[in-house]
């Protein structure tokens, strides 16, 4: 099916004034030192602004960085780079809140923060390699911007527009065809076709990032979508926690709460972008029951690591969200120099289990291309397995036998063969030195 589009300059003006306008708001009232060393870049940065206007998320979408001059006065940048990053920007473009931007490190091309916001010629040099839709989302496309994969859940794409361009983003094929929001008519379709299928009762509202819309536009939706008897769930997708946690205001809170159960899922990725303000922005919504997962996705030189992994998933139960998921980062062209290989993320969760709370471990999921949807991947704990027992190994590599029930030995059903086996057999039933170990396990 073909996608229809309105742009946002084709959106009514009522709606034009409650989103946020795109020119640069002037900029006032020199601010005083900074109040501690967590704040040095947003004072280095951006200490002449105001604290009203720091505090204003549209003031922020507002004055989004998106050219390369303009990044080159925050991150400077050497004529060669600004030359090759003119050139990815033209099929990839730029997009940074000044929020996000002062949680870079300007003085590290290696900064975690950096290597998720801004561009790297490797965006169109390694191009050819991966998919454009590589979850075919097009596919399962039932009407324009609503994907029904699963049995029980749908995903509504309401627009491609975001307050940052991650450079690992999944949908970042949008990105050429400018700023849409999906129109009314499209979204009643939708809601049409959401209505008729009663086997749904999980609608996953994303985009783009539905927070760029307006609180008053948002709920409109998700009033029509709570009317609707048979969904009982509702999910937000949404980076703003992260990239602008000011949009988490009393009114959008306040808003949510009316609709509940409706659980948000957010994106940190590293923990430096779990500052006090996404703190705060989190901490409203759970005020205000709405439940915050995370959704890490695992990216080359940013978080593929046990110790930054264990940081994260550690300093996001700290500020009460869930590690929900650990993506593989999907095959999306443009994105190759971002991806890691499977068996790092394994090694990753193996590394967190036994060292932190289970709460502190996220799935680690890979979404399968040509819409096969999350296949769920672990470390191999299991290294041998009859009807009578197991063989496993733990955290620390230490190999136990495991007797395993068999529901024919229950009362009324017999035992099997009228046979049981002794602990000692159990002890004696497989030989450690005929075992082939993955590396690092104890025998």
């Amino acid at each position: 099916m073909e996608k229809q589009t309105t742009t946002i300059e084709n959106q009514t003006s009522s709606e034009k004034e409650e989103e946020p306008p795109g020119k640069s708001a002037p900029r006032s009232d020199i601010e005083e030192d900074p109040p501690d060393s967590r704040a040095s870049n947003r004072y280095r940065f951006f200490g002449h602004i105001s604290e009203s206007n720091w505090n204003d998320w549209k003031w922020h979408f507002r004055n989004r960085i998106n050219t390369i001059e303009r990044l080159n006065e925050f991150v400077p940048l050497s004529a060669t780079e600004k030359a090759q990053l003119r050139l990815v920007i033209r099929r990839y473009p730029l997009s940074i809140t000044p929020y996000y931007l002062s949680l870079i490190n300007p003085d590290d091309p290696d900064d975690p923060i950096r290597k998720q916001a801004v561009p790297s010629v490797l965006e169109i040099t390694m191009s050819c390699m991966g998919l454009e839709d590589p979850l075919a989302e097009k596919e399962d496309s039932v009407v324009p911007g609503l994907v029904h994969r699963y049995p029980d859940r749908a995903l509504m794409v309401l627009s491609d527009i975001c307050a940052m361009l991650c450079r690992h983003c999944t949908r970042k094929r949008e990105w050429r065809h400018g700023g849409w929001v999906r129109p009314d008519n499209e979204i009643e379709a939708m809601l049409e076709y959401l209505q008729q299928n009663k086997n749904i009762r999980d609608v996953i509202i994303s985009g783009g990032d539905p927070l760029t819309f307006s609180t008053h536009r948002l709920e409109s939706i998700i009033s029509k979508i709570r009317r609707i008897k048979h969904i009982e769930i509702i999910r937000i997708g949404t980076r703003f926690p992260v990239v602008l946690p000011q949009r988490i205001d009393n009114e959008l809170c306040a808003m949510l709460s009316k609709y509940s159960p409706i659980w948000l899922n957010t994106h940190f990725n590293h923990p430096n972008e779990i500052t006090p303000e996404a703190a705060e922005a989190c901490d409203r919504l759970l005020r205000s029951g709405i439940p915050v997962n995370n959704q890490s996705v695992l990216l080359r030189g940013v978080n593929d690591s046990v110790e930054t992994m264990l940081k994260l998933c550690q300093s996001l139960l700290r500020i009460k969200v869930r590690p929900y998921y650990l993506f593989q980062c999907d095959e999306v062209q443009g994105t190759e120099h971002l991806r890691t290989p499977v068996e790092a993320g394994v090694k990753i969760i193996e590394g967190m289990r036994g060292f932190t709370s289970g709460l502190a471990i996220p799935t680690y999921v890979v979404d399968l291309p040509g819409g096969g949807g999350k296949v769920p991947l672990q470390p191999n704990y299991v290294l041998s397995q009859t009807r009578e027992e197991l063989i496993l190994r733990n955290y620390e590599g230490r190999l136990f036998n495991y007797r395993n029930p068999d529901s024919s030995n229950l009362p009324g059903n017999g035992h099997r063969n009228g046979r049981r086996i002794s602990s000692n057999s159990r002890r004696s039933s497989y030989d450690s030195r005929q075992l082939v170990l993955p590396a690092g396990v104890k025998k």
